[in-house]
Protein backbone atom coordinates (compact mmCIF):
# COMPACT_ATOMS: atom_id res chain seq x y z
CA UNK A 1 0.00 0.00 0.00
CA UNK A 2 2.88 2.34 0.75
CA UNK A 3 4.86 1.51 -2.15
CA UNK A 4 1.35 2.27 -4.55
CA UNK A 5 0.47 5.41 -2.64
CA UNK A 6 3.92 6.43 -3.44
CA UNK A 7 4.06 5.60 -7.11
CA UNK A 8 0.89 7.51 -7.40
CA UNK A 9 1.76 10.78 -6.37
CA UNK A 10 5.54 10.50 -7.32
CA UNK A 11 3.81 10.44 -10.99
CA UNK A 12 1.51 13.67 -9.98
CA UNK A 13 4.40 15.40 -8.84
CA UNK A 14 6.45 14.40 -11.74
CA UNK A 15 3.77 15.78 -14.50
CA UNK A 16 2.76 19.17 -12.41
CA UNK A 17 3.92 21.57 -11.06
CA UNK A 18 2.79 22.10 -7.52
CA UNK A 19 3.81 24.38 -4.53
CA UNK A 20 5.42 23.31 -1.33
CA UNK A 21 2.25 24.12 0.96
CA UNK A 22 0.21 21.60 -1.72
CA UNK A 23 2.93 18.80 -1.34
CA UNK A 24 2.57 18.99 2.70
CA UNK A 25 -0.70 18.37 2.39
CA UNK A 26 -0.58 15.92 -0.06
CA UNK A 27 2.28 14.37 2.31
CA UNK A 28 -0.08 14.82 5.50
CA UNK A 29 -2.95 13.06 3.83
CA UNK A 30 -1.59 9.98 2.78
CA UNK A 31 0.98 9.09 5.85
CA UNK A 32 -0.34 11.07 9.17
CA UNK A 33 -4.27 11.51 8.35
CA UNK A 34 -4.63 8.01 8.48
CA UNK A 35 -2.96 7.53 11.72
CA UNK A 36 -4.80 10.17 13.79
CA UNK A 37 -8.59 9.10 11.85
CA UNK A 38 -7.64 5.52 12.79
CA UNK A 39 -7.11 6.31 16.39
CA UNK A 40 -9.85 8.90 16.82
CA UNK A 41 -12.25 6.05 15.45
CA UNK A 42 -10.69 3.23 17.49
CA UNK A 43 -11.38 5.51 20.76
CA UNK A 44 -15.31 6.26 20.06
CA UNK A 45 -17.24 4.73 22.37
CA UNK A 46 -14.61 3.22 24.24
CA UNK A 47 -13.96 2.70 27.63
CA UNK A 48 -10.48 3.06 28.60
CA UNK A 49 -9.80 1.56 32.41
CA UNK A 50 -6.59 2.65 33.41
CA UNK A 51 -6.04 -0.07 36.60
CA UNK A 52 -3.34 -0.72 39.34
CA UNK A 53 -2.74 -0.27 42.92
CA UNK A 54 -2.87 2.94 44.76
CA UNK A 55 0.45 5.06 44.00
CA UNK A 56 0.37 3.92 40.16
CA UNK A 57 -0.50 6.80 38.80
CA UNK A 58 -4.02 5.90 37.64
CA UNK A 59 -5.69 9.94 37.79
CA UNK A 60 -2.32 11.06 36.49
CA UNK A 61 -1.99 9.05 33.59
CA UNK A 62 -5.98 8.70 32.87
CA UNK A 63 -6.12 12.38 32.63
CA UNK A 64 -3.45 12.56 30.12
CA UNK A 65 -4.88 10.12 28.03
CA UNK A 66 -8.16 11.51 28.13
CA UNK A 67 -6.38 14.75 26.58
CA UNK A 68 -5.28 12.43 24.02
CA UNK A 69 -8.38 10.71 23.03
CA UNK A 70 -10.96 13.72 23.18
CA UNK A 71 -12.78 11.79 25.97
CA UNK A 72 -14.11 13.05 28.85
CA UNK A 73 -12.28 11.55 32.40
CA UNK A 74 -13.30 10.31 35.57
CA UNK A 75 -11.73 8.95 38.87
CA UNK A 76 -13.40 5.88 40.65
CA UNK A 77 -12.24 7.52 43.94
CA UNK A 78 -14.94 9.93 43.45
CA UNK A 79 -17.35 7.19 43.57
CA UNK A 80 -16.08 5.33 46.88
CA UNK A 81 -19.11 5.58 49.31
CA UNK A 82 -18.33 7.77 52.41
CA UNK A 83 -18.48 4.63 54.96
CA UNK A 84 -15.48 2.93 52.62
CA UNK A 85 -13.12 6.42 52.47
CA UNK A 86 -13.95 6.57 56.13
CA UNK A 87 -12.36 2.83 56.63
CA UNK A 88 -9.06 3.54 53.99
CA UNK A 89 -8.35 6.93 56.27
CA UNK A 90 -7.89 4.36 59.19
CA UNK A 91 -5.68 2.18 57.06
CA UNK A 92 -8.43 -0.68 57.20
CA UNK A 93 -8.78 -2.74 54.12
CA UNK A 94 -12.25 -2.68 52.06
CA UNK A 95 -13.99 -6.34 52.10
CA UNK A 96 -15.68 -7.67 48.51
CA UNK A 97 -18.99 -6.20 50.44
CA UNK A 98 -17.39 -2.71 50.69
CA UNK A 99 -16.64 -2.98 46.96
CA UNK A 100 -19.22 -4.44 45.32
CA UNK A 101 -21.93 -1.66 45.23
CA UNK A 102 -19.10 0.50 44.39
CA UNK A 103 -18.29 -1.25 41.22
CA UNK A 104 -22.04 -2.11 40.34
CA UNK A 105 -21.94 2.26 40.84
CA UNK A 106 -19.53 2.52 38.18
CA UNK A 107 -20.85 -0.23 35.82
CA UNK A 108 -23.75 1.66 35.64
CA UNK A 109 -21.64 4.93 34.80
CA UNK A 110 -19.96 3.11 32.21
CA UNK A 111 -22.54 2.07 30.54
CA UNK A 112 -24.02 6.16 30.25
CA UNK A 113 -20.75 6.93 29.15
CA UNK A 114 -20.21 4.36 26.67
CA UNK A 115 -24.14 5.94 25.07
CA UNK A 116 -22.15 9.40 25.14
CA UNK A 117 -19.00 8.54 23.15
CA UNK A 118 -16.49 6.88 25.28
CA UNK A 119 -14.50 8.11 28.80
CA UNK A 120 -11.22 7.31 30.56
CA UNK A 121 -11.43 6.03 34.22
CA UNK A 122 -9.18 5.37 36.58
CA UNK A 123 -10.23 2.33 38.84
CA UNK A 124 -7.79 -0.06 41.14
CA UNK A 125 -9.69 -2.97 39.24
CA UNK A 126 -7.97 -5.07 41.58
CA UNK A 127 -9.24 -8.56 40.92
CA UNK A 128 -10.66 -10.20 37.55
CA UNK A 129 -14.17 -10.49 39.30
CA UNK A 130 -14.37 -6.43 39.83
CA UNK A 131 -13.00 -6.55 36.48
CA UNK A 132 -16.27 -8.57 35.23
CA UNK A 133 -18.71 -6.06 37.09
CA UNK A 134 -17.17 -3.09 35.63
CA UNK A 135 -17.83 -4.95 32.15
CA UNK A 136 -21.29 -6.12 32.79
CA UNK A 137 -23.32 -3.25 31.44
CA UNK A 138 -21.58 -3.14 28.16
CA UNK A 139 -19.98 -5.46 25.41
CA UNK A 140 -16.27 -5.27 23.81
CA UNK A 141 -16.69 -1.39 24.98
CA UNK A 142 -13.88 -1.82 27.89
CA UNK A 143 -10.22 -2.02 27.94
CA UNK A 144 -7.96 -2.02 30.66
CA UNK A 145 -4.63 -0.59 30.47
CA UNK A 146 -2.80 -1.68 33.46
CA UNK A 147 0.03 0.41 35.06
CA UNK A 148 2.66 -2.01 36.80
CA UNK A 149 5.19 -0.98 39.29
CA UNK A 150 7.39 -2.64 42.15
CA UNK A 151 5.81 -2.78 45.13
CA UNK A 152 9.59 -0.25 46.34
CA UNK A 153 8.55 2.25 43.59
CA UNK A 154 4.82 2.29 44.49
CA UNK A 155 6.00 3.07 48.19
CA UNK A 156 8.19 5.66 47.03
CA UNK A 157 5.03 7.53 44.67
CA UNK A 158 2.71 7.29 47.82
CA UNK A 159 4.97 8.86 50.46
CA UNK A 160 5.47 11.71 48.15
CA UNK A 161 1.35 12.52 48.29
CA UNK A 162 -0.34 13.96 51.12
CA UNK A 163 -3.45 14.93 49.73
CA UNK A 164 -4.75 11.21 49.21
CA UNK A 165 -7.16 9.32 52.13
CA UNK A 166 -5.06 5.74 50.90
CA UNK A 167 -2.37 5.50 53.21
CA UNK A 168 0.76 4.07 52.45
CA UNK A 169 0.12 0.89 55.07
CA UNK A 170 -2.47 -0.56 52.31
CA UNK A 171 -0.41 -0.73 49.68
CA UNK A 172 1.37 -4.09 50.88
CA UNK A 173 -2.88 -5.40 51.01
CA UNK A 174 -3.41 -4.31 47.52
CA UNK A 175 -0.52 -6.21 46.41
CA UNK A 176 -1.54 -9.20 47.67
CA UNK A 177 -5.31 -8.93 46.67
CA UNK A 178 -4.11 -7.90 43.12
CA UNK A 179 -4.74 -10.29 40.15
CA UNK A 180 -2.76 -9.22 37.12
CA UNK A 181 -4.92 -9.00 33.89
CA UNK A 182 -4.46 -11.09 31.05
CA UNK A 183 -6.25 -9.34 28.95
CA UNK A 184 -4.95 -5.43 29.14
CA UNK A 185 -2.50 -3.29 28.21
CA UNK A 186 0.33 -3.28 30.27
CA UNK A 187 2.68 -0.35 30.97
CA UNK A 188 5.65 -0.46 32.99
CA UNK A 189 6.43 2.56 35.37
CA UNK A 190 10.17 2.49 35.81
CA UNK A 191 9.46 5.33 32.76
CA UNK A 192 8.68 8.76 32.29
CA UNK A 193 4.92 10.16 32.05
CA UNK A 194 5.24 11.20 28.28
CA UNK A 195 6.90 7.63 27.58
CA UNK A 196 3.82 6.06 29.53
CA UNK A 197 1.33 7.70 26.96
CA UNK A 198 3.05 7.23 24.19
CA UNK A 199 3.35 3.47 24.48
CA UNK A 200 -0.58 3.91 26.12
CA UNK A 201 -1.60 5.41 22.13
CA UNK A 202 0.72 3.17 20.54
CA UNK A 203 -1.48 -0.21 21.67
CA UNK A 204 -4.56 1.33 21.36
CA UNK A 205 -3.98 2.02 17.80
CA UNK A 206 -2.63 -1.62 16.87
Amino acid sequence: MFLVKFVFYHRIIGRTIISVGTLLNILIGVFVAPFIIGLTFKSKNMIYIVMGVSGSGKSTVGDLLSKELSLPFYDADDFHFPESIEKMAKGIPLTDDDRNPWLSLLAINIAQWEAKGGAVLACSALKESYRDILRSTTENVVQFIYLKGTQALLATRLRSRSSHFMPESLLESQLSTLEPPEQAITVLLDNTLENIIFEILKEINQ
